[in-house]
């Protein structure tokens, strides 16, 4: 479904995606996993056009979309939930669910079955952004990013800050999403929650790829996730 080709991205003068190559298949859920500062981030933003990368190449369903804007990646098909959440604050739980809907873009998310997904977001439907909990605000924006009935979904540290509960609420709907055929490209630092949800993995280290494996082979290697994950 993905497949992106060797990508240098930089914040003006520092290189901090260097040569990255992966491939995504469809209804996989993959992670990027590494330390504050490998580059993450960034490659998402590369991805979905935020921060296009200087060379090389990105291709979505055999589409290349290294150039695209975001508004065109996300017409393809492309939903990314940022680390910050941004929910609109002043703007009540159904209509930031309704900005998310993609106009002439049909499928089984409508506000009705995100909210038998997410009960509290049609108990707080009147509330405001800023009167939602942290684990609130996690669970509209990924609402929020189904709405459009995306092909392809990127999750950036959705776990951070969270109590456990609302943690092991969103790896079930990530598994669950998957499971549905949902394709996941998922960023976290919570190693052990991507263990028991992902099927692959890439391991960064200041901008590169320094591992790839299976999530088995993850399980199985704990010099890698000793070396390059703890914390």
């Amino acid at each position: 479904m993905l497949q992106v080709e060797a990508i240098h991205s930089y914040y003006g003068e520092s290189y901090v995606v260097q040569g990255i190559s992966m491939v995504l298949k469809e209804g996989e859920i993959l992670t990027l996993l590494g330390r504050n500062g490998a580059g993450k981030t960034t490659t998402l933003r590369s991805i979905v056009g935020l921060k296009p990368p200087r060379r090389g190449k990105i291709v979505f369903m055999g589409r290349e979309i290294t150039r695209m804007k975001p508004f065109e990646v996300a017409r393809l098909g492309i939903a990314m939930v940022p680390e910050e959440r941004r929910i609109f604050s002043s703007l009540t739980v159904e209509e930031n669910l309704k900005i998310g809907i993609q106009k002439g873009r049909v499928g089984r998310w409508t506000l009705e079955s995100v909210q038998k997904l997410f009960p509290i977001l049609r108990e707080r439907r009147h509330h405001r952004g800023n009167q939602l909990s942290g684990g609130e605000q996690q669970i509209l924006a990924i609402a929020r990013a189904l709405m459009g009935n995306p092909k392809f979904l990127i999750l950036d540290e959705p776990s951070e800050g969270l109590a456990p509960l609302i943690i092991k609420l969103i790896a079930e709907t990530i598994k669950s999403l998957s499971t549905e055929g949902m394709t996941i490209l998922l960023v976290e630092q919570n190693v052990e929650m991507t263990l028991q949800i992902a099927h692959r993995h890439y391991v960064l280290d200041q901008g590169k790829i320094i591992y790839s494996d299976t999530n088995e082979g993850l399980k199985n290697n704990r010099e890698i996730r000793d070396r390059y994950l703890s914390v």
